[in-house]
């Protein structure tokens, strides 16, 4: 990014930001136990300096959500408005630093030439019929995945015959997860799980609400004989939450969401903590951004924390492995496609109905 004017102290002079969504409800896009019908959207922001130099971000929602979110948007100058809650100090000085550069370097190189292991949800979102499912399937295996997430909860029999489906498409070597969005109780997440079994997925995802530690705890250990784990976090707001859910045993993926912490150091803290319970972290993502998102804290993860891809798979829509070189944090938005899908007066929203 290119900082004209020579202004070392830079101030912002303007802030925009813009409510962008994406049709997706209209071919069943995102649609799971929860949300039928979702319209994958964000509140857009830009940032903009005196000095030329623009700064980008952005939060995921699922189209409403973005009137709630849009207007809370602002940015507070350095060291202002920063509460525990969502900063973190310094982490990791230490002696080694000399060993940990050549590790660093070791690793980086490791990425560059296998990249990260992806999983995709594309073909399997609960709305798509069994032709639909059945021909994605087809063209992920033969662009080279092998990890695949299915959303389930809404009916039981269903669930089954969905899951079955697929586990033929992608065949026993093949790794398979499933994914209720919060749809159940403890007892009948453990009950339904238990009749998905059969299908051998190596997590359930999110099975009850995101506020229930415990619950999630009692369900990790309902399922661990039958070698199923518990991943969930995509709806955790802060490190502590992370932290009981860690220390109860609640989890077996950590699956941290770059847009609801708060940014990279809340983020990082999390990274540290789930490293200290040798608990693998498989960020959430798949919405608006998150893909571009997360690509940056599992990188950071496996080079300059938990240096080991056991386990470990991140959300994406683009490539079966990823590894990234260039820097930054990839918020920036095409601004045609801002523009087309801007609520409610881009292109796209001007011929479709009103939500």
């Amino acid at each position: 990014m290119e900082v004209r004017g020579g202004n070392m102290s830079p101030k912002i002079v303007r802030v925009s930001v813009r409510d962008v969504r994406f049709p997706t409800s209209l071919e069943q896009h995102g649609s799971d136990a929860m949300h039928t019908d979702p319209d994958y959207s964000a509140a857009y922001v830009v940032l903009e300096t005196d000095g030329g130099l623009k700064g980008f971000g952005l939060t995921f929602t699922l189209g409403k959500g973005t009137e709630i979110v849009g207007p809370g948007e602002r940015s507070d100058p350095p060291g202002d408005g920063c509460s525990p809650k969502c900063c973190v100090g310094s982490v990791g000085e230490s002696g080694g630093q000399g060993a940990l550069m050549a590790f660093f370097y070791l690793a980086e190189d490791e990425m560059l030439r296998e990249g990260y292991p992806a999983y995709t949800t594309s073909c399997a979102w609960l709305g798509y019929s069994d032709q639909q499912l059945q021909q994605l399937c087809t063209d992920a295996l033969k662009s080279g995945w092998t990890k695949f997430k299915v959303k389930v909860g809404a009916d039981l029999d269903d669930d089954v015959r969905r899951c079955r489906l697929i586990r033929e498409m992608i065949g026993p070597e093949n790794t398979l997860m499933i994914d209720a969005n919060q749809r159940w109780d403890v007892s009948e997440a453990v009950g339904w799980v238990s009749e998905l079994a059969e299908v051998k997925p190596l997590w359930i995802e999110e099975p009850t609400s995101p506020d229930d530690i415990l619950g999630h705890a009692a369900i990790s250990k309902a399922l661990a004989p039958l070698g199923i784990g518990v991943a969930s976090g995509e709806q955790c707001h802060n490190r502590v939450m992370f932290k009981q859910f860690l220390q109860a045993g609640a989890l077996q993926f950590v699956q941290i969401d770059s847009c609801r912490l708060g940014s990279v150091n809340e983020n990082l803290a999390v990274l540290l903590m789930a490293h200290k319970f040798q608990v693998p972290v498989c960020p959430h993502a798949g919405g608006v951004g998150l893909c571009e998102l997360v690509q940056h804290l599992i990188l950071f993860d496996y080079i300059c924390v938990s240096a080991s891809l056991s386990n470990r798979y991140v959300q994406t829509i683009s490539d079966a492995s990823l590894s990234y070189k260039i820097p930054g944090y990839s918020c920036e938005m095409l601004e045609s496609s801002v523009q087309k899908h801007q609520y409610p007066d881009g292109e796209v929203w001007k011929v479709l109905p009103k939500k």
